[in-house]
């Protein structure tokens, strides 16, 4: 049997010292070849400045290419020597699949609650039927601040638990104040349930793992004792739109070579994703407490992106953290519009800046501070490529508008063309090497590999699906650019993110809400072309592509984020995926799951707003349920009782929309106001209640229930 410290073998610095040099030699090579260009036209301020930012975007570039560039050359040579996987041991006849005990942790904040528990249903089963659920247990983490939501993931809680008989294996709690958000709520567990278990397994709300892929992260944890945290990779499934199903496909047509190549250098100095991996609970409560950074700005205070810096304090605690780069059936879901991307992007990019400080001066492994790095620069990178051409276009307006002749001098290094436009042309095709490059990989792998281009529907469709995802982020660049550039700029001005749910369900953008989020990137691009015609046709045709993504950016998005072409391409096998030529049985139990989730009845639109609340306090079924959950207070404060009497009586005398949300939630926060408000409300005279109760009361007689009017 491999451990994990034999995987980190004699040979692994000789991988990381292969990978950096080539990565220098391709720094070095590109950065001579623009410097002695930008040297044969004379060198000024602009250009110096020129320099210095094509100098940090060559080096992402680079490095990008080489992760490619080495992952391709591992997928094409079969096994990989130092993969994780392979320390996965050999189970002997008669010994239990596992021995350790496992909690599964899903944090969820005001998603659907449907397709949220038909997960978790899918995976119960899942593990049922593999014969090892007496190691897992369930924790339903809730954050969730709409009434709506919160009261309808008890109800499923009740219901699937009693389906299942798991009422013991399928926790669920909700923190009434959900400070550090996500992060805090692990910690919670941490010290609330955290002794019980040896390892936890985090996901997001849209996770889904199959059996085997949780079975074999927990035997390769017990047999590694070394490993804090082992990632997987996972593959992007439940695309609806145009926009959904190129992201998804290039996901998993590209995502083995890229994170093969993450791999090769990275190695057991790995990174966490905050999703989708199994942890080492005793040294991730001992040794991963996230810092508070200094100042009270944006990239101050708590930290947003925890994921990176566990990583990092569990390397330095002595641990391994490893990639299972091509461990399968490890699926979250996506955004399904260019405009719910951007602004999950939006929280992102904050939390991503933020690691400025840990990786710049906090006492971290080195490679740590190379993945902190990289996160910065996906962000950056938007604001210096709009620098870099806004700095060519003033250069050129520069020499144009001053008459002179251009008077070139000669190269200074012999690998550079005579001819200074063969020079550029030279330094254009390099650049343009490290961004495509990549992409010929994936279609070299797709003509040698047989299996491999079956996946997606055959080597002839795969390459179509390559070249037409190619050309939709060719355009859809430009206006990522200027969305990242936009949320760099807030976050340095100190303009804060606020968490909201993303919204996972299928939801068109309108002309009025692209108008609303893209005109100024379309009016960029109108002035900007005016402006590179006016100053030499050259330049505009120099800069076309950039320009036609600005021009097209609302209709870009209104089309891509419609589902009806993304089906036709589906149905005649066109950016599909793997799962989608061979339904995995994990997504069977999900759909199962889903069709078995009882029809809900909608309320009217004057209850719906309050339905929740409603339901709460009418219906003792589901008061008893929620008082269930409550935490139990011996004493509270007498203004804060006097505060939730006054609050309760405006609630009988005025009904809930007299209410504010926060005002809502402290109600149902409070067990004996709640009791309270449902005697008093049961036993009132109707005519001395509020229209606005008198009909939330027939509703309910109607149907005799809530539950009842739910579950017709």
């Amino acid at each position: 049997m491999n451990t994990a410290t034999e995987c980190a073998s004699p040979s692994s610095p000789t991988r990381r010292y292969l990978f950096f040099v080539t990565f220098a030699g391709i720094v070095i090579t590109t950065l001579l070849l623009f410097a002695d260009w930008l040297y044969r036209t004379g060198f000024s301020p602009a250009k110096w400045t020129l320099l210095a930012i094509y100098t940090v975007l060559t080096a992402g570039l680079a490095f990008g290419f080489c992760q490619s560039l080495f992952g391709f050359l591992v997928t094409l040579g079969g096994k990989d020597r130092l993969n994780i996987m392979n320390s996965l041991p050999e189970l002997p006849q008669g010994e239990a699949l596992i021995n350790s005990k496992v909690a599964l942790l899903f944090p969820i904040y005001n998603e659907d609650p449907t397709r949220f528990f038909s997960g978790i249903e899918a995976m119960y089963e899942a593990l049922e039927e593999a014969g090892v659920i007496e190691h897992f247990t369930f924790f339903i983490l809730s954050d969730s601040t709409n009434p709506n939501r919160w009261i309808e993931e008890e109800r499923q809680w009740l219901q699937l638990t009693r389906k299942r008989d798991a009422k013991t294996k399928i926790i669920y709690r909700h923190r009434i104040s959900n400070i550090n958000q996500k992060s805090g709520n692990v910690s919670d567990f941490c010290r609330r349930w955290g002794s019980h278990f040896e390892h936890m397994v985090c996901f997001d709300a849209d996770s889904l793992m199959s059996a085997d892929c949780l079975i074999k992260l927990v035997r390769m944890m017990e047999a590694n004792p070394k490993i804090g945290i082992l990632q997987t990779a996972p593959r992007l499934t439940g695309a609806k739109t145009l926009f959904a199903r190129l992201q998804q496909f290039a996901n998993r047509i590209h995502g083995e070579i890229s994170s093969a190549g993450l791999n090769f250098w990275q190695q057991g100095n790995g990174n966490y994703w905050g999703h989708n991996a199994i942890i080492r609970v005793r040294p991730f409560i001992e040794k991963c407490a996230l810092p508070e950074l200094p100042g009270s700005s944006a990239l101050g205070g708590r930290v947003l992106s925890h994921d990176f810096v566990e990583a990092a304090l569990m390397r330095k605690a002595g641990y391994e953290v490893w990639l299972a780069y091509d461990m399968e059936d490890s699926y979250e879901e996506l955004p399904q519009t260019l405009l719910d991307f951007a602004q999950r992007d939006r929280r992102w990019c904050q939390g991503n800046l933020q690691h400025a400080w840990i990786a710049l001066f906090a006492k971290i492994p080195f490679l740590n501070r190379i993945h902190m790095l990289n996160g910065i620069y996906a962000y950056l990178a938007a604001p210096l490529w709009l620098l870099f051409i806004g700095l060519s276009t003033l250069i050129a307006y520069s020499w144009e508008s001053s008459g002179l002749s251009l008077l070139t001098r000669p190269a200074l290094f012999a690998l550079s063309p005579e001819s200074l436009s063969l020079h550029g042309i030279a330094i254009l095709l390099l650049t343009f090497s490290l961004i495509f490059l990549p992409k010929l990989f994936t279609m070299t792998r797709v003509m040698l590999d047989g299996s491999f281009r079956q996946q997606f529907g055959g080597g002839l469709r795969a390459c179509i699906g390559i070249l037409g995802e190619i050309s939709f982020f060719t355009l859809l660049a430009p206006s990522l650019m200027l969305f990242h550039s936009a949320f760099v700029l807030g976050t340095l001005t100190g303009k804060r993110v606020t968490w909201n749910a993303q919204n996972r369900g299928l939801s068109h953008t309108t002309w009025g809400a692209a108008f609303a989020a893209q005109h100024g990137q379309t009016l960029v691009g109108l002035c900007w072309m005016i402006l590179a015609l006016a100053i030499d046709p050259l330049l505009f045709y120099w800069m076309c592509p950039v320009l036609i993504g600005w021009l097209l950016a609302i209709p870009l998005s209104v089309t891509s984020s419609h589902d009806n072409f993304a089906r036709w391409l589906q149905a005649h096998n066109l950016l599909v995926t793997p799962d989608e030529i061979e339904t995995p049985a994990i997504f069977d139990k999900l759909t199962a799951a889903e069709n078995a989730q009882p029809k809900v009845a909608q309320p009217i639109e004057t209850l719906r707003e309050d339905f929740a609340l409603l339901q709460t306090i009418l219906d003792p079924y589901i008061l008893s349920l929620h008082v269930h959950f409550l935490p139990r207070r011996q004493k509270q404060p007498v203004k804060t009782t006097e505060k939730l009497q006054n609050l309760g009586d405006r609630l009988i005398r005025e009904g809930a929309q007299a209410l504010s949300p926060s005002e809502k939630n402290r109600i149902l926060n409070d067990a004996s106001t709640l009791s309270r408000l449902h005697k008093e409300i049961w036993t009132a005279p109707q005519a001395t209640l509020p229209a606005w109760w008198r009909l939330a009361m027939s509703r309910y007689n109607r149907r005799s229930s809530f539950v009842a009017e739910l579950n017709s």
